[in-house]
C-alpha cells in the first residue's frame, strides 16, 4: 500500500484553516481529497509542502494572500447606480459578471446599498488574508488511470464539476 505522497497519488487530508488572528475559516468538517501532481486540486504552495509526506504526518503552513485567494484589488470595488439592479437586492447577495475582456466570470458581492448607489466587490471574501493550514495526511493511494486522465479524483467525495 502506498503511504508517501507522490505525483498521481490520491490524497485525503484532514485539515483546519485559520487566519493569522486564530479565527476559524474552515473547520474541515469534510476531509479534502485531491489528485497530487499539479492538477490544480489545491493551492500549489500547499501541494508543494505535501510532496513526500507520509500518512499520519501533521504540519502547519502559512499561505500568504498571493499563494491563496490573491491580494485585495481596489479596482474590483465598484459603485453602481441602484437602477441597474432589481428592487429586492440585499447586502451579501452575489452575482456573476463577465470581465471587460470577456475572459472570465467574476463573482461580485453587494457590500453596501445607500442613497441610490450599490457598492459591489469582486474580490474573493478571503482576498488579502493569509491562511494557516493545519494539515494531517489521512490517506494516500495511487490514482486510477481514469482519475489521472481526467485530472481529478473520482468516487466518494471526489467527483465535482
Amino acid at each position: 500500500m502506498q503511504t508517501e505522497i507522490a505525483k498521481n497519488s490520491v490524497v485525503t487530508l484532514k485539515y483546519t484553516v485559520t487566519d493569522p488572528d486564530g479565527a476559524v475559516i474552515d473547520d474541515g468538517q469534510h476531509p479534502l481529497v485531491y489528485l497530487h501532481g499539479g492538477y490544480d486540486g489545491i493551492f500549489p504552495t500547499l501541494e508543494e509542502a505535501l510532496h513526500g509526506k507520509k500518512v499520519g504526518e501533521n504540519f502547519k503552513i502559512k499561505l500568504q494572500p498571493e499563494d491563496a485567494f490573491g491580494d485585495y484589488d481596489e479596482e474590483l470595488v465598484l459603485v453602481e447606480d441602484a437602477k441597474l439592479f432589481p428592487d429586492n437586492i440585499e447586502v451579501g447577495m452575489s452575482f456573476e459578471r463577465v470581465s471587460e475582456d470577456g475572459e472570465e466570470e467574476i463573482i461580485y458581492r453587494i457590500t453596501d446599498i445607500a442613497e441610490g448607489k450599490v457598492v459591489v466587490d469582486g474580490n474573493h471574501p478571503l482576498a488579502g488574508v493569509a491562511l494557516i493550514f493545519d494539515v494531517t495526511v489521512a490517506e494516500v493511494r495511487a490514482g486510477t488511470e481514469e482519475e489521472i486522465g481526467h485530472g481529478h479524483v473520482h468516487g466518494a467525495g471526489g467527483h465535482h464539476h
